[in-house]
């Protein structure tokens, strides 16, 4: 699949089977071991898949069935977390079936070991899902429990569980011993007779089956099960590869082309009229109508200054108009964590709500915007799984500060970053991590940049730190218009949401723009044929950077901003230090994070390669926190690494 492939018991797969008259669509979702990681994307595919058959209200037509191991069900948070999120408005799929392979025992350690309940079951009991326990041992009660649970789902759409208590003849796999920490359990195990055996007893002793009608059985079994041996290995190497029956999908190689991502005046001023237009008798928040709504009528009828929250409601209204849905979700996204967004509206005498993004014009695609439950891997893992099935779909999480995201770390690693490589599932899903530092300490300051940054090969995603609402637009408007599909890992602002110099005009957003991986020097006090400084920066530092310049009036030192960090663009970056010749030794990298975190470690070996010269460092020292908690600190070290990159 031009990736790394997995070994072949992680890699999904679909199927149709015909069940009476009727076609029954199969889809297994590709996995890794991480236990129960895989469950919340189960999720998002299948709500995903009602949303593509218009099953929307009753979730009758597409089950998600999850199957778990005992210890993991009892033990991993993604449980907890899939089963609060089940009746949630963005996020309930009509009921998931969850079948637990309870084989009392989680690898090689006892019940006794592995949770404090007294089934491994209970912690369903916190949305009062009904529990079937039933003996592994008893077939026929077995396919009765599981008729019943379906029935139960179907009636009620909510979850239910089916605990099926069984054991582990072999232990965890052929090559395990397990007597070598459970030879009690293990000397009874090898004197029990199968299932199969017990089941032939049973239907001999109730006169149900003769031994002969049984014999019978079995033989028919074997010879189906040798013939289709016979035919797989008729088909060895006729096969078209390793993925085959999987949902597979090779992408070209990453492109640098221009796409053009601009409106027309008209257009954007359409939308811009639309975003502020509030129904009659609609009691808004008077703080809101003075200073939010009155900012963005002045800037739609007079062509800007558009902010950050505005450049990303006109993406989402023209991804709308044109036809393509949207979907935004996180704690607290409708208002936004830094009061920012204000995607919904409610009214100040009843709560009703009003969605501008829904009301642009008749006809237009949805727009969706939910405040989730506290949870980074669960509702990220949604997400994902929803992205995957619905490509045309701009499916944006945000943390509710960067620095959260590392609570779905195992989603990011065994899913957004290498699914491509290793099953051939792209993704463009947008992550929005809030990242700057502001003094706030270290759990509100770094969307650990350098992590992302880490997992970066073979073109597998995109991840950017932008310094302007056009660049937001467009980078946004991009994810849909261009056929590649990438993740985008954006380091989103705090500071810079309200900063009076980060605001982008209507000219910036119309005609053929588009998003720049690198911006020039536009604020140059003198010609660039007299700078014999260039610093290279990302993201908000670049405004404390060009305070400091022109305060100081330091003419020889131009601004070069990489928004877009990965993949790196060679060419434009060398296009654009051509400017200026006399900058050829003096190159510096200005970050706000520690030396040991944020980009350096990856731009550097880049830089030097470019320019032919050792880049100088500016920045904060090497730390095991990611900031400071003291703001006096903070801003001492802060106009320290600024002032640096002018003089090192």
């Amino acid at each position: 699949a031009g990736g790394d492939g997995d070994v072949k018991y992680h890699l999904g797969y679909e199927t149709t089977r015909i069940v009476g008259d009727r076609e029954v669509n199969i889809l297994l979702a590709p996995n890794p071991s991480h236990l129960e990681a895989v469950n919340p994307i189960v999720e998002g595919m299948a709500r995903a898949r009602q949303r593509l058959i218009s099953d929307t209200e009753e979730r009758a037509r597409v089950l998600p069935v999850l199957l778990h191991g005992d210890a993991a069900f009892a033990g991993q948070g993604s449980v907890a977390e899939v089963l609060n999120f089940s009746q949630l408005p963005g996020y309930r799929t009509g009921g998931t079936l969850h079948l637990v392979i309870n084989n009392q025992i989680g690898f090689t350690t006892r019940p006794e070991d592995a949770r404090s309940s007294a089934y491994c079951t209970d912690i369903a009991k916190m949305i009062e899902a009904p529990i079937f326990h039933v003996n592994g041992d008893a077939p026929l009660e077995v396919a009765h429990a599981c008729e019943l649970a379906l029935e139960y789902r179907q009636e009620f759409g909510r979850d239910v569980v089916i605990d099926l208590v069984c054991y582990r003849r072999h232990g965890h796999n052929e090559a395990d011993e397990p007597a070598f920490t459970q030879p009690r359990i293990y000397r009874t195990i090898s004197n029990k007779k199968s299932t199969a055996a017990l089941f032939k007893e049973r239907l001999i002793a109730e006169q149900e089956m003769g031994q002969e009608e049984i014999l019978q059985v079995e033989n028919e079994c074997r010879s189906r099960i040798e013939t289709e041996y016979e035919t797989l290995k008729n088909h060895q190497g006729k096969q078209p590869g390793k993925f085959a029956g999987a949902v597979v999908e090779i992408q070209a190689d990453y492109s640098y082309a221009v796409v053009p991502t601009g409106l027309s005046p008209e257009k954007l001023r359409e939308l811009g009229e639309s975003l502020t237009r509030i129904p009659e008798n609609f009691a808004l928040n008077k703080k809101l109508e003075r200073l939010f709504l009155a900012r963005r009528i002045r800037a739609t009828s007079e062509g800007g200054p558009y902010d950050w929250a505005h450049a990303e409601a006109l993406a989402f209204g023209s991804l709308l108009d044109d036809g393509n849905p949207v979907r935004l979700s996180g704690q607290d996204v409708r208002r936004g964590t830094f009061s920012h967004r204000h995607a919904v509206f409610y009214d100040t005498e009843t709560r009703e709500r009003y969605t501008p993004l829904k009301n642009l014009r008749d006809g237009q695609a949805s727009f969706c915007a939910y405040n989730s439950l506290l949870s980074e891997a669960g509702v990220l893992g949604f997400d994902y799984g929803y992205n995957l099935i619905v490509p045309n779909m701009l499916i944006c999480w945000e943390a509710q500060f960067g620095d959260f995201a590392n609570g779905a770390q195992v989603i990011i690693d065994q899913f957004i970053s290498s699914a491509e490589s290793k099953w051939g599932r792209p993704s463009n899903i947008v992550l929005l991590l809030p990242h700057g530092y502001e003094g706030q300490g270290p759990e509100h300051s770094s969307a650990r940049l350098e992590r992302f940054l880490q997992m970066c090969a073979g073109g597998n995603m995109q991840v950017c730190n932008l310094t302007e609402p056009a660049q937001y637009f467009h980078v946004l408007r991009r994810q849909i218009v261009r056929p590649l599909r990438k993740p985008l890992i954006l380091m989103s602002p705090k500071s810079l949401l309200r900063h009076p110099k980060c605001v982008s005009y209507e000219p910036d957003f119309t005609g053929s723009t588009h998003f720049r991986e690198i911006l020039d020097d536009d604020h140059l006090i003198a010609g660039p044929e007299r700078v014999t400084r260039l610093i290279f920066c990302s993201g908000k530092v670049y405004y404390d950077l060009l305070k400091f310049r022109n305060e100081n009036e330091l003419r020889h030192t131009a601004l070069i901003r990489i928004e877009q960090l990965y993949p790196f663009h060679w060419d434009m970056l060398r296009e654009i230090v051509s400017r200026y010749p006399g900058a050829h030794k003096k190159w510096v990298w200005c970050q706000e994070e520690p030396l040991n975190m944020g980009a350096w470690s990856y731009i550097s070996s880049r830089l030097n390669e470019a320019g032919g010269v050792k880049v100088r460092y500016a920045g904060r020292e090497r730390s095991a926190s990611s900031a400071t908690g003291a703001k006096a600190i903070h801003v001492a070290e802060q106009q320290r690494l600024v002032e640096k990159a002018f003089s090192v």
